[in-house]
This record gives C-alpha cells, structure tokens and sequence, in this order.
C-alpha cells in the first residue's frame, strides 16, 4: 500500500531515482568526504521540504531516492542540492581549494520516476555496493 503525503489541496506520492556525479567523474568519494556526503544532502533536503528515503555513495557517482513534494520541481530541487552542497563540501570539506573553482558536481543529473516498483528501486540503490567495488553508504538511519 502506498504512502500517500498531503498538502493543502493535494495528495501526492512522487518519488525519483536520481544519479549525480562529480565534475569530471573523479573518483573523489573517499575517507572524510565520502562520510559526510550523506550528512550534508540529509541536511538540504530536510531544508527543502525533500524526503532522503535511500542512498548510496559511490566512489564516483551518488544514488538517491528522493520524495519531492508537487510544489517544487526536479529540476529546482536538483539545482538547490548540487548548488548547496558544492559550497558546503568547499566550505567544510575542501578548505575552500580552487581546483575547480566552487563547482563540484558535473553539470546535469539522471532523473526517473518510481512508480509501483519502488522496493526494487531502494533495493538496487542499497545493492550498489555488491554491484561496484565501492563501499560506504549515505547513513539515512
């Protein structure tokens, strides 16, 4: 059964799979950064108004399965999340080392919807780890 979310005049339930990578799929997800990935984008989203329902660090790219309410669209959302947390991660993690500036996510993302196979969905984003030799996760508990 579904989960159904509501606002004022709506009742909704969105969810999306989204993949971002690093500005030149750098395979900087490692130690320090790699821990306080998870942290920085729990932080936003609850900022936002965004549900974190399930992620997965990679050494090279970041899975995230995202509720994200109607009144604010994937593409805002995305830009709110990859702008915030690229001055966080220069702010905190980097000490402000312009290698690239404060860019730090590729530009663009990959965005699809989870309709009825939303467990399948959470279970290949948890499974990331058997499928690639990465290691670690966003800490959602």
């Amino acid at each position: 059964m579904h989960d159904w979310q509501s606002l004022a005049h709506v009742r909704w339930d969105f969810k999306y799979h989204v993949v971002i990578i690093p500005k030149y799929r750098q395979k900087v997800f490692y130690g320090k950064l790699r821990r306080r990935i998870g942290p920085i984008l729990r932080e936003l989203c609850r900022q936002r108004g965004v549900e974190l329902l399930e992620g997965q660090c990679m050494p090279d790219h970041v899975h995230m399965c995202l509720s994200i309410p109607p009144k604010f669209s994937v593409a805002h959302t995305m830009g709110f999340l990859k702008g915030k947390s690229a001055v966080r991660i220069h702010r905190e993690l980097m000490g402000y080392r312009r290698m690239t500036g404060l860019h730090f996510w590729a530009i663009g993302y990959c965005v699809s919807t989870i309709g009825l196979d939303e467990e399948q969905i959470r279970k290949y984003i948890r499974d990331q780890e058997k499928l690639d030799d990465g290691q670690g996760d966003l800490d959602l508990k």
